[in-house]
């Protein structure tokens, strides 16, 4: 997965570093700042990864903590690839604040394991399907509509290449039968998952609505895994106007064992491929 480097992860990583380099030296936030001239915010941002140190600030930190040359340039170098442009900062206001972080993580991913419960995961919808997703919202104008899509579409290119992250994706059964965008879109959909199933790396489990009450009924979550033990996994919910993005070991847990609790209800790969075969016969 070295192919793909991204900053928002580097930024992660750098912060969790700093935090343990601080507790470790049982130095406060306000002596760091004051050592490193800066403020006792601009401490606390960089140790919640909440924006982009600069590296300046990262080399006097290092010194505070007393670091040798050779594990301060490795903080430094990751300070400055936290500080590069992601391709998606380039779209503005098509991605929102809060969800950029999410399409961050998505540039390093190497496993992701989701539910999702009124549509297809993402990175595996048709772009007529995803338009029509994005349209159904009245406050998305057309021109809206048209950027967030080529961010949908660009955001798929991660599943290009041989550095393709794992997914295995479990799908109420209620979004393969919604008929988003009419017989066509939902047929061409369909038949595009059908697809994607088979790729090597990708599995994906129908939960049917045969199975009643399940553990999830919530709604939709996402556990993102990545290539570097350093970074740990990251649970991602979203809602209307936001998200959350919990990352405490219990937490993941949690939502870890949520996942193999649907995965056990859910059809088996090969039952949900057929499923999504006839499916799309009946829109044909």
């Amino acid at each position: 997965m070295a192919s793909r480097t991204s900053p928002t992860v580097r930024r992660r990583r750098l912060a969790s570093e700093m935090r343990r380099l601080r507790k470790e030296s049982g130095r406060t936030r306000e002596e760091a700042a004051r050592f490193a001239d800066i403020a006792p915010a601009t401490v606390s941002r960089i140790e919640a990864a909440v924006h982009a140190p600069k590296v300046a600030d990262i080399m006097a930190l290092c010194k505070f903590y007393g670091l040798d040359d050779d594990r301060t340039d490795v903080l430094v170098t990751l300070a400055r690839q936290s500080r590069q442009r992601g391709w998606w900062q380039k779209y503005g206001d098509a991605i929102p604040a809060w969800f950029e972080v999410y399409v961050g993580l998505e540039e390093e991913v190497s496993e992701i394991r989701s539910y999702q419960a009124e549509v297809i995961f993402g990175l595996l919808q048709t772009e007529a399907y995803a338009r029509a997703v994005m349209l159904a919202d009245d406050n998305v104008s057309p021109d809206d509509g048209e950027r967030m899509l080529e961010v949908r579409m660009r955001r798929q290119k991660v599943l290009e290449g041989s550095d393709r992250p794992r997914l295995w994706i479990i799908q109420n059964e209620a979004a393969l039968r919604r008929e988003v965008g009419g017989h066509s879109v939902m047929c061409e959909q369909l038949t595009h998952l059908a697809a994607l199933s088979q790729i090597p790396g990708v599995t994906i489990q129908v939960l049917p609505l045969a199975s009643g009450a399940h553990p999830s009924m919530h709604g939709a979550f996402e556990i993102l895994g990545f290539p570097d033990r350093r970074d740990p996994d990251v649970v991602y919910v979203d809602y209307r106007k936001g998200c959350i993005y919990l990352e405490e070991s219990s937490e993941v847990d949690d939502y870890a064992q949520l996942f193999d609790q649907l995965r056990a209800r859910a059809l088996g790969p090969d039952e949900t491929r057929a499923l999504i075969a006839r499916l799309a016969d009946q829109k044909a």
